[in-house]
């Protein structure tokens, strides 16, 4: 008893851990005063920022696939993430405060030991892998709808539409993965509320201006295409894996539970808003990127596809961070210099790039991140992390624990279906 006391009390944050440092860069990314702490209100800005994302976009082509009666499991599923984000806090909590948990990984290994924080970790880099594609595949298909028919001859090949503007945005965000501070782009990053904020206005705008609100294609339900509803679903409530950053930042930690209640609804009225307006506007016909329905040359459509641009580009260099300084680390190259972390960051963008040109289908993307990747960030490992540690101290009810089993059920049932639907759309239109 007394040697898993001291496992348990034993710092798993020290010089040279991987996790600490991912946390620490994550948390440099944040806007928190320093030594004081993030206020109440600058913590629900700050996961505000995290759980808004690039999800939005795909919100009404969600609700298309699962018909009406999917809004009912966007509700469940924010449900179950709000629970699980609980859970992640009561973990944190039995970290014994101070430095001893500060990253996802930490609660891996008070958990489950060291294989946990490998788990967890190889997880959360695929995770932001796959992330980082995504804002490229992004980039390529919004520029080509505000910009149709271009074209360019690159060492001797024609190039044109989403993968030439996919090489074009690489090449925008090439220098900003070199750098080492990225504090500047935290501030651009948190752009990304106000344009949650232009999306939705946009498609008012345009059902008010263009096509109205009573588009043909109201499915009440849809079995086949469940599986994708519930995997984009999961994509717009991901952020797990910051979670206990933006808990480790807070100054009054206790009040998480309340941040993450005000950041959860807020967010999911956002994504709710927009997921109806979409699927009211253009019905079946909704594409995978929203925007990508808007009419070419409204304002409306540049004011949307402007400010959509703007966060992928932002964030992609502080995504693929943690990813970069773990490569210099496993190569033992963290002391060459930034030369040698120019061309390790140029090695993952040129690899996302060739990933985002030859899978560009946003939405098969991002449904698969959502059931394979998310699903386990999100609702997996905070559910076995808490059983794992609460239950040998009998901090566990009995309804809790069934509970969570059932959550847990419902999970691998997600990410299983979820994962083989999106592998076969991909493979299907390759």
């Amino acid at each position: 008893m007394a040697a898993e006391e001291s496992a348990l009390a034993e710092p798993l944050l020290v010089p040279g851990k991987d996790a600490g440092d991912d946390a620490a860069i994550m948390e440099s990314h944040l806007l928190i005063p320093c030594d004081t702490g993030a206020s109440f209100s600058r913590s629900c800005l700050n996961l505000s920022n995290v759980i808004s994302g690039v999800g939005m976009l795909s919100v009404p082509y969600a609700l298309a696939q699962g018909g009406w009666l999917s809004l009912a499991l966007f509700a469940f599923v924010g449900a179950v993430c709000y629970y699980t984000g609980t859970l992640i806090a009561r973990c944190m909590r039995a970290g014994g405060g101070g430095d001893a948990v500060r990253g996802y990984p930490d609660i891996g290994q008070l958990a489950f030991g060291r294989p946990g924080r490998r788990a967890i970790g190889a997880v959360m880099y695929a995770e932001l892998y796959l992330v980082a594609t995504s804002f490229l595949v992004l980039e390529g298909g919004s520029l080509d709808k505000l910009f149709p028919g271009a074209g360019a001859d690159l060492f001797g090949c024609r190039v044109r539409g989403k993968q030439l503007f996919t090489l074009a945005a690489a090449a925008v965000v090439l220098p900003t993965t070199w750098l080492r501070d990225l504090s500047v782009l935290a501030y651009v990053s948190a752009v990304g509320l106000v344009a949650s904020a232009a999306l939705t206005a946009s498609l008012l705008w345009a059902g008010v201006d263009e096509h109205g609100f009573h588009r043909n294609g109201g499915n009440v339900l849809n079995l086949a295409g469940l599986p994708t509803s519930l995997s984009l679903y999961f994509v717009c409530f991901a952020g797990h894996g910051i979670f206990p950053t933006v808990y480790s930042s807070m100054k009054k930690k206790r009040d998480f539970t309340k941040v993450l209640l005000v950041s959860s609804v807020l967010c999911s009225l956002n994504y709710a808003l927009t997921a109806v307006l979409g699927y009211m506007i253009y019905g079946d016909d909704v594409q995978a990127l929203v925007t990508l329905n808007l009419p070419s040359g409204k304002t409306y459509t540049r004011i949307a596809i402007l400010t959509t641009l703007i966060t992928p580009l932002a964030k992609y260099a502080i995504v693929i961070q943690p990813i970069t300084i773990r490569l210099e680390e496993k190569l033992s190259l963290a002391s060459h210099g930034g030369f040698t972390r120019a061309v390790i960051s140029t090695a993952v963008l040129v690899s996302t790039t060739v990933v985002a040109c030859t899978v560009p289908f946003f939405g098969y993307l991002m449904s698969f991140i959502g059931s394979s990747l998310n699903v386990t960030v999100a609702v997996l490992f905070p559910c076995l992390s808490y059983l794992k540690i609460f239950m040998p101290r009998g901090g566990t009810s009995r309804a809790e624990v069934a509970a969570i089993v059932g959550i847990l059920v419902i999970g691998v049932f997600i990410a299983v279906v979820g994962t083989y639907t999106s592998l076969h759309q991909i493979v299907g239109t390759l």
